[in-house]
């Protein structure tokens, strides 16, 4: 029985408490988090501190689920004690700060769409594109602004927090540097220090081009995915509410914890000694999404607009 730590007891902690709570083969041993916002499983110890909780327990596990400002030295610091770690995204809005340290080879980052159906073959043997479509509509509203979501400087924009599962997808499929980018990022509502819409068109090395339009102020129904223009002239989608449908049909698709049980149980192989899953992102990979990040919001043009302006 593999001994799980969780780290960071907030909205996307409570997500790793129910998958994990179906997972066989482990037990969340700890929770820590100074202020939890979500209720601590009874008989599961709590900790006000990540590094108690680190002495105390010596798990093999550690969920890292805590915002960006933190979430990366957690990682690093229970990697570097013997665990492997499993760290929310985007873990850091710092490309610079990814620079490799001893133990970020026991760190991946919790991108569970990415194994949704069909994705395994499609990473295992990346096709050629010509060009992939990253869109994202969903809605956050003012609740969801709060605390360190409201900075720039602590959350980042709409790319680091909501695109970012489908932008790293395309890249991870999509290879080559950034040779230009053409992009907008709109503020109409002024929730947040966050954009509520970013487009983007960036041209790699070879003439590929990743095509970007990502807004949290949609009205319908949410939606992330991905199309993938190939070079023999198919069009391969990956389709869902946050891509887990995959390759397959959104009406088969799996739950996301189903998806995120598929993820911990692809981490525990690799520190097993397995060979790793294609599905699995390393921390080591997460440089060059952050950086293409970085070149859009650097290069973007900037526009405020009112809601009335807008109307």
């Amino acid at each position: 029985m593999k001994r799980v730590l969780l780290a960071g007891a907030g909205e996307v902690g409570a997500k790793h408490l129910a998958a994990l709570a179906g997972t066989p083969g482990v037990m969340v041993a700890g929770v820590a988090d100074p202020a939890p916002r979500t209720d601590v499983p009874r008989g599961v110890p709590a900790f006000a501190s990540w590094r108690a909780a680190l002495r105390s327990l010596e798990p093999d596990l550690v969920v890292v689920a805590t915002p960006p400002g933190t979430a990366l030295t957690v990682a690093r610091n229970a990697a570097q004690a013997g665990a492997t770690v499993l760290v929310e995204k985007p873990a850091t809005t710092d490309p610079a700060a990814l620079t490799p340290q001893p133990g970020d080879e026991r760190i991946f980052v919790a991108f569970q769409p990415h194994f949704a159906p069909g994705l395994d073959h499609l990473l295992g043997s990346p096709p050629a594109v010509v060009r992939a479509d990253v869109m994202l509509a969903v809605r956050r509203d003012p609740g969801y602004f709060r605390g360190w979501r409201r900075t720039y400087a602590t959350a980042g924009g709409v790319l680091h927090q909501q695109a970012i599962h489908g932008l790293a997808l395309a890249l991870r499929i999509v290879p080559g540097d950034v040779e230009a980018v053409d992009a907008e990022v709109a503020h109409r509502r002024g929730l947040a220090e966050t954009e509520d819409r970013v487009a983007a068109v960036i041209t790699l090395t070879g003439g590929t081009t990743v095509h970007i339009d990502a807004r949290v102020d949609h009205s319908g129904p949410a939606a992330h995915e991905l199309a993938l223009h190939l070079a023999d002239g198919r069009l391969l989608q990956v389709r869902g509410r946050n891509l887990e449908a995959g390759l397959g049909t959104p009406a088969t698709a799996p739950t996301h914890e189903e998806l995120r049980r598929a993820m911990y149980a692809a981490v525990l192989d690799a520190a097993d000694g397995r060979p790793p899953h294609p599905c699995l992102f390393p921390l080591t990979a997460l440089r060059r999404p952050l950086e293409v990040i970085d070149h859009v919001y650097r290069d973007a043009r900037v526009v405020r607009v009112t809601d009335s302006a807008a109307a």
